[in-house]
Order: structure tokens, then sequence, then C-alpha cells
């Protein structure tokens, strides 16, 4: 599995909706990008990705863009 497909399948799971809609999931725009779905997302990235977000990372991630930004600062490589 790559990294793109673990990232997709961790948002799908977190917000639990269909891996082909998550990848314009934006904060704002999706209702349900709630506390604990986002929350969610940070758990289910550092478990699937061996990683620690900070603070500033976690609040970083406000779209599935901005996703993939930061966890590329972290040194994951997307295909």
């Amino acid at each position: 599995m790559t990294n793109t497909e673990k990232y997709r399948d961790t948002f799908a799971a977190a917000f639990e909706a269909d891996k082909e809609k998550v990848t314009g999931f934006v904060y704002q725009d999706t209702p349900e990008w709630d506390s604990i779905a986002h929350m969610m997302l940070m758990s289910g990235l550092e478990d699937a990705f061996g990683i620690e977000l900070e603070p500033e990372d976690m609040l970083a991630v406000t779209s599935y863009a901005a996703g993939i930004e930061v966890l590329a600062k972290k040194g994951i490589v997307f295909e």
C-alpha cells in the first residue's frame, strides 16, 4: 500500500466517508469535520505513519491537501 493510499484510507476512516470524496475535504466546508473526527484523524495518521504530530501540526491540518503538506515536512513521501 502506498503512502497516498494509507493517507486516503485514514482520512476516510476518521470521517466515515467514501474514499473518493475525502480528497476534497476542507475543514470549514465539511460538515463531518468536527473536533472528534479531527482527533480521530490525527490519531489515525500517527498510527498509520509511525509519527508523532505536534500541536501546531495538528492545527495545520485544515484540509486533505494541507495534511499531505504537514506529513511531507515530517519526511513522509507521497507518490
